[in-house]
């Protein structure tokens, strides 16, 4: 009976988690359009909710059996499909699975939901003049294909994890899997019409819903509950905790060190700054949530919010265009908590930093190779060109990719 009731526990904290990382992409959308134009809001929302039910249906079609394809002892662990279909196996509702944490259709979805943020992170970073299609076919692929892959190097039990390789929930496997992405999806798409000059001076193009932006972050933050605390895989009390405090501490210390940091630099108190700084110690801690002290979570958010600011002015000053500052929230600070991993905490020693350090190269190389084939594949099949023309990306996606206004002006239907 003990049993049957720590089982039903666990599951239920586990859905709870996962019900929080679906709410994650509620913030993703807010964010997304709080720091962009106005006439792209329908665009970058439909993007949201393709990756979110595209992502899903794919997952359940082959992505989770991709990601935990059950590699046998002295596999290379590189690659394995354990076929198609999420049915669920005998022991798949008792605690004979998973060790009593939860059940086969909560493993599922739990990590399903994991599964879209990938290509969410790309959604951002391409905002305002990738065309929609393109978008749609890369992130099929990248989010049926390459995410499974990666993933099932550690927490499918591949070579990653074989070589003592750590991330507890996705600094490298989830933010920087999707970072990389985006790094190379900018690079092909080249900047916004107006954010460079003529002897390349970086021009801001301010978000036209600051307050919607900022309750993303929030929500955000929120979901984090969900997306580091359900990776405990139980609702075992003392690490659960533990893991909530050391995220919610980086996230503070990320954020007050990048706003105390960008005044320092530019002599201004800058809110987007802020945000991305709670943003950024959030990603930093997920490599090590669970392995961390409070005032090593808090060193971990500070190092990150630092790096938030000098991340932006770099792409920056490499002539990239990120409106939402994926880039330098997800890749760089999901870099920097993976290796802080081999620096503080339970697994700190000089040994487990190399092997953390292999493993960003690792999963970088492949998510670069691949992001750019896949890229330009996307481009052969869209006609020679992912970014739409310069007359629809003046006019707004939301009119030349829907035809449709995100606010309509209710005054022209007043009699």
């Amino acid at each position: 009976m003990e049993t049957t009731a720590i089982f039903t526990a666990n599951n239920v904290w586990m859905m709870v988690c996962t019900a929080l990382v679906f709410f994650m992409h509620l913030g993703f959308s807010f964010l997304e359009i709080g720091l962009t134009r106005q006439k792209n809001t329908i665009n970058i929302l439909f993007k949201n909710f393709f990756v979110i039910t595209v992502g899903l249906l794919l997952y359940a079609i082959g992505g989770f059996n991709l990601m935990y394809p059950g590699f046998e002892d002295g596999a290379m662990g590189i690659f394995k499909f354990a076929g198609w279909g999420i049915a669920s196996p005998e022991n798949g509702m008792t605690t004979a699975y998973a060790d009593g944490g939860y059940t086969w259709w909560t493993d599922f979805l739990f990590q399903g939901m994991f599964a879209a943020t990938a290509a969410t992170i790309v959604s951002g970073a391409v905002a305002e003049r990738i065309k929609l299609k393109s978008f749609m076919i890369f992130a099929i692929i990248y989010v049926g294909l390459i995410y499974p892959i990666v993933g099932s190097w550690k927490w499918g039990g591949g070579f990653l994890d074989a070589m003592g390789f750590y991330d507890f929930a996705g600094s490298t496997l989830v933010h920087s899997v999707g970072g990389w992405a985006a790094l190379v999806a900018i690079y092909l798409l080249g900047a916004r019409i107006g954010k460079f000059d003529s002897d390349g001076t970086s021009r801001a193009i301010p978000g036209h819903n600051l307050p919607l932006a900022a309750a993303g972050v929030l929500i955000l933050w929120l979901g984090w509950f969900g997306f580091n605390g359900g990776s405990v895989l139980s609702a075992d009390p003392a690490l659960t905790s533990l893991t909530l405090v050391t995220t919610c501490l980086a996230a503070a210390a990320g954020g007050v060190a990048s706003a105390i940091f960008s005044n320092f630099l530019y002599k201004n108190f800058d809110l987007t700054m802020f945000m991305n700084g709670v943003l950024g110690g959030l990603v930093g801690i997920t490599a090590g949530a669970d392995q961390m002290g409070p005032l090593d979570a808090v060193i971990i958010g500070i190092i990150a919010g630092i790096i938030i600011v000098l991340g932006v002015s770099l792409i920056d000053k490499l002539k990239l265009d990120d409106p939402v500052g994926a880039v330098a929230v997800h890749l760089i600070c999901g870099i920097w908590g993976t290796l802080a991993v081999g620096i503080f905490g339970a697994m700190a020693g000089f040994d487990q930093f190399l092997i953390q350090l292999a493993g960003v190269g690792i999963v970088g190389a492949f998510c670069v190779i691949t992001s750019f084939l896949i890229m330009l594949l996307v481009k052969v099949i869209s006609g020679g060109s992912i970014r739409v023309e310069k007359e629809e990306e003046l006019k707004g996606l939301d009119i030349s990719e829907h035809g449709m206004d995100a606010y309509a002006d209710f005054r022209l239907n007043q009699h």
